[in-house]
């Protein structure tokens, strides 16, 4: 059984990612232990609210390092919503900049589109070999809460091995809806709300781990 932590800074959907998780058959614990964390088979970075305050958070109980080390390994770490923008370069929110984690270059910026925050089921448009999409069609559709994405053009691999397998999403223009970079991946939706699909997605990650 492949144990996941979820690491708790005080931002995301702890306890849905938790079980949403649990149903993969996974060993599942909610923890900042530094310890836990680096010696799981796999680490869930999750996130929800402003990109500032998460970074904050995360920086607070030194889980920038947390993921540097567990990259630095080999070792498996899945960022969702905005535990995924953290792990870019900087965001830009209401008109100020903040540092993210620095994992891939990037900026989270506000997308241009007529409605915002872009909330509910859409689409992806994903690699034929993508590892975290496998199984699933082309019409599947996932869970989106969000208002600021990263753009794909602004996306090169900073890890050593193969480019970023990028897929994306559209609402008013493309963004980046998910990322597959050798150990670290991410995702721009909430697979933990994204019923049957969201699922299936999370069992393909807990099978590679």
């Amino acid at each position: 059984m492949a144990s996941v932590v979820i690491l708790d800074y005080g931002s995301g959907n702890l306890r849905s990612a938790e079980r949403a998780l649990l149903r993969t058959g996974a060993d599942v614990q909610v923890t900042a232990d530094h310890r836990a964390a680096l010696e799981a088979d796999g680490l869930v970075v999750p996130g929800v609210g402003a990109f500032a305050t998460c970074v904050d958070g995360l920086l607070s109980v030194g889980g920038d390092r947390v993921i540097d080390m567990r990259l630095a390994g080999g070792r498996p770490v899945l960022g969702i919503c905005v535990g995924m923008q953290v792990l870019f370069e900087r965001g830009v929110e209401h008109g100020a900049e903040a540092k993210g984690v620095g994992q891939w270059p990037g900026t989270v910026e506000r997308l241009d589109a007529d409605v915002l925050p872009h909330m509910g089921w859409n689409t992806v448009s994903a690699p034929e070999d993508s590892q975290l999409f496998a199984g699933l069609p082309g019409d599947t559709r996932f869970y989106f809460v969000h208002t600021y994405a990263v753009r794909r053009w602004q996306l090169r691999s900073e890890l050593p091995g193969a480019d970023p397998l990028v897929t994306t999403a559209h609402h008013g223009e493309d963004f980046v809806a998910a990322v597959e970079n050798g150990p670290l991946w991410a995702t721009q939706f909430h697979p933990e709300k994204s019923g049957d699909a969201g699922a299936h997605l999370l069992r393909n990650w807990v099978r590679t781990l």
